[in-house]
Order: C-alpha cells, then sequence, then structure tokens
C-alpha cells in the first residue's frame, strides 16, 4: 500500500520537524514482542512477520560482534487477565499471550543470547512498569535500536517514552512489523518525523561495523 504524505510532508518540514539525531556513542538493542503469540500466523492474534525477524536476525548478528548490548521485551498475562488491567477492555485477545503458553516464548529465528536480558512486560511500551530504563542507565546506553512488533503499537509505545527518557531512538526500519501496511506505515512516518530517526537495517548494520573496526584499529 502507497501513502500519501506529500501535504503532511510540507507541513511538517515548514515546521522543521523530522530532524536526524543519529546513533549516539553508546548504542544498545532493543527487540520488542518478537514472540511466537505475534509471530505465529497459528496463533489468534499472530501473523506472518518473517522479513522483519529475518532482518532483525542479521542486524542482532553484527550488534553482537560489534559488542553491542542487546534486550529483548516479551508481554503476558496470568491466564484470568488480572495483570492486565482495563485494556482487555479494549482488547480482549489478550488472552492469547498466556504466560503458562509458548506464546510469551521469543521466536526461535532472533532468540537471545545468554548474554542478552529478556524482561517481561504487561503494556505498551517496553519501559512502564519494567526494570528496563535502569538497566539502560547502569549499562551507559545513550541510544536505541528498535525492532520488533507491532509498529503502531508497542514499538510507538516504547519510542515514545525512549525518547521522553532521553534516549535517542532509531527505528530499524524493515526490522519492524504490524498486522496491516497502512498502520505500519502511517506510524513510522510519526516517529520520523516527531520522535525518532527511522533507518534501513543495513545502514545501521554499516555505522556498527565502521564503529567496530574503527576501535580495534
Amino acid at each position: 500500500m502507497i501513502l500519501d504524505y506529500t501535504e503532511a510532508l510540507r507541513i511538517y518540514e515548514s515546521q522543521d520537524l523530522g530532524r536526524v539525531m543519529g546513533l549516539g556513542q553508546r548504542p544498545g538493542v532493543l527487540v520488542v514482542d518478537f514472540q511466537l503469540g505475534f509471530t505465529d500466523p497459528a496463533s489468534p492474534i499472530g501473523s506472518d512477520m518473517s522479513p522483519a525477524i529475518e532482518a532483525t536476525a542479521r542486524l542482532l548478528g553484527v550488534a553482537r560482534a560489534a559488542g553491542v548490548p542487546i534486550w529483548y521485551t516479551t508481554i503476558g498475562y496470568r491466564p484470568d487477565l488480572a495483570d492486565a488491567g482495563v485494556w482487555p477492555l479494549k482488547y480482549p485477545r489478550l488472552d492469547a499471550l498466556n504466560i503458562e503458553n509458548s506464546s510469551v516464548e521469543v521466536d526461535s529465528r532472533v532468540a537471545p543470547a545468554s548474554s542478552d536480558v529478556v524482561v517481561s512486560k504487561r503494556f505498551a511500551s517496553a519501559f512502564f512498569g519494567t526494570a528496563l530504563q535502569p538497566m539502560l542507565a547502569v549499562a551507559g546506553i545513550d541510544s536505541l535500536i528498535v525492532t520488533g512488533c507491532t509498529t503502531s503499537g508497542c514499538i510507538r509505545a516504547t519510542v515514545v517514552d525512549g525518547m521522553q527518557f532521553g534516549y535517542r531512538m532509531i527505528v530499524a526500519e524493515d526490522c519492524c512489523a504490524d498486522r496491516d501496511e497502512a498502520p505500519h506505515q502511517a506510524n513510522l512516518f510519526d516517529m520520523r518525523t516527531k520522535y525518532a530517526d527511522v533507518v534501513a537495517s543495513a545502514d545501521i548494520c554499516a555505522e556498527l561495523n565502521a564503529r567496530a573496526a574503527a576501535t580495534s584499529a
């Protein structure tokens, strides 16, 4: 689907929105909710996110080789949804993300390494009600490369919160997925102009490789 942002771009550019921040000196990677509940098409709320998962796997390989720390999030609930607040009133199929089954397992195609940290969350943002922010602070992280799903939900919420906590948020464009192309593109556009850099993973990998080479020279 091709969405026309010509007029929006004209307005935003006239108001000086959408400047590029770039990676900071100490980036990290955050893989948001690439778990079977979302990535398995057989799941009641799942879809085929293979292209984004494969791109993320490549990015993770480069990040690990460059010594960039990696965090993951997963989202899951008790079977009775007693820990989900009012969200099930809007999204009752959250019951598919049951902590007692495989829906909360990270997709094996982007499986965490032993050095990676997996953070369990209950709501959209990776920062809300979790220990992610203090972990990033202790690690000296100043920017986050974000991958995962969904672009219009947990990615966007995480990006907005991350920016508000003072991190440069870098969305790996081809490493994010949604249920449909329209909300995916609309939210990439909005994040790019207001909250984050949206960058192809190949360009992110090239910068990480260049930094690693410069450090080892």
